[in-house]
């Protein structure tokens, strides 16, 4: 194999890894306290009657 060869196959590795612990990282779940804490922004958003400037 050659040097070449052998960086196109770590890259191909490396890519590899990446993917599969980035895919892990979008399969888990929103913790509680981040869900409440925004529900409780969103009340405390609503209560100012701020709606989103966009």
């Amino acid at each position: 194999m050659t040097k070449r060869q052998t960086q196109t196959r770590a890259q191909a590795q490396i890519d590899e890894n990446l993917r599969r612990v980035f895919q892990e990282s979008l399969e888990e779940n929103v913790p509680d306290r981040f869900t409440d804490l925004l529900a409780q922004l969103r009340a405390q958003d609503e209560g100012k009657g701020g709606k989103d400037p966009k």
